[in-house]
C-alpha cells in the first residue's frame, strides 16, 4: 500500500509502488516516476454511488492514481492532516477529503440537522477500511478525544470529520458566542458523546445557523 507524507504542512507526498489510491480530482501537483491517471466516477464507487450523490448532493469527482514512485497532492494551500483507519469507519465531509487507500471503501451516511446546520447537506461522506485517510482543514486541524466522560461541544463550521464509536446530537438555540453575550438569532452546536475523535479546524465555514 502507498506510504503518505504531509511535506509542509499543505502538500501530501505518496509513495507508490505498483499499489494505487483514489484522490481529489485535479489535486495532482507533480510526481516523479511513471504514473496513470484514471478519472472515476461517482466517488469511484460505480453507478451506486453517482445515484446516491446525486440524492445526497455529496458530489466528489475523484481520479485513481497507479504507478511507482512519488505523487504529490495539494488543493488551495489548505492544511493536510493524516487520520489512519483500522477497519473503522471515518465521516468526513466531501469537500475536506483529499485522498484515501484505493482498497478502502467510501459511501454517504445521513446526518440530518446536523448537515443543514452547515450548509453542506444532509448526508456526509464516509470512507471505511485499514489504511491511511488524508483530510483538509484551513488551518491546522486538531484530533480532539471524546471519551464516556468528557462529551465534547463542537461548532458546526469548525467541524471536519470524526471517527470512533460516536453519537451526535445537534442542539440549537446556544452556540459559543451566546455563552458570552455575542450570539444573534438560531444558531447550533454539535454535542458528541461516546467513544473516538472529531476533528477541527480553527477556521469556521459559513453555516445556516449564521457564522458561529
Amino acid at each position: 500500500m502507498g506510504r503518505f507524507r504531509v511535506q509542509g504542512a499543505k502538500v501530501l507526498a505518496v509513495d507508490l509502488t505498483g499499489d494505487a489510491v483514489r484522490a481529489k480530482n485535479g489535486s495532482m501537483v507533480a510526481y516523479e516516476g511513471t504514473m496513470t491517471f484514471k478519472k472515476l466516477t461517482g466517488g469511484g464507487n460505480g453507478l451506486r454511488g453517482v445515484v446516491t450523490r446525486r440524492l445526497t448532493g455529496e458530489q466528489m469527482a475523484v481520479m485513481e492514481v497507479t504507478g511507482n514512485g512519488t505523487c504529490y497532492f495539494a488543493d488551495g494551500a489548505r492544511d493536510i492532516s493524516l487520520v489512519p483507519l483500522h477497519g473503522d469507519t471515518l465521516h468526513v465531509e466531501a469537500s475536506n477529503l483529499l485522498c484515501t487507500e484505493a482498497g478502502m471503501r467510501t459511501g454517504t451516511t445521513f446526518t440530518g440537522l446536523r448537515g443543514a446546520s452547515q450548509g453542506n447537506g444532509l448526508f456526509t461522506t464516509t470512507v471505511e477500511g485499514s489504511g491511511t485517510v488524508a483530510i483538509l482543514s484551513t488551518g491546522p486541524a486538531i484530533g480532539l478525544r471524546v471519551t464516556p466522560q468528557t462529551p465534547l461541544q463542537v461548532d458546526p463550521g469548525a467541524y471536519v470529520a470524526h471517527s470512533g464509536r460516536l453519537t451526535q446530537q445537534l442542539q440549537t438555540g446556544v452556540t459559543f458566542r451566546t455563552m458570552i453575550g455575542e450570539g444573534s438569532g438560531e444558531a447550533f452546536q454539535i454535542r458528541f458523546e461516546g467513544e473516538g475523535l472529531v476533528y477541527v479546524q480553527p477556521s469556521e465555514r459559513n453555516t445556516i445557523g449564521g457564522r458561529l
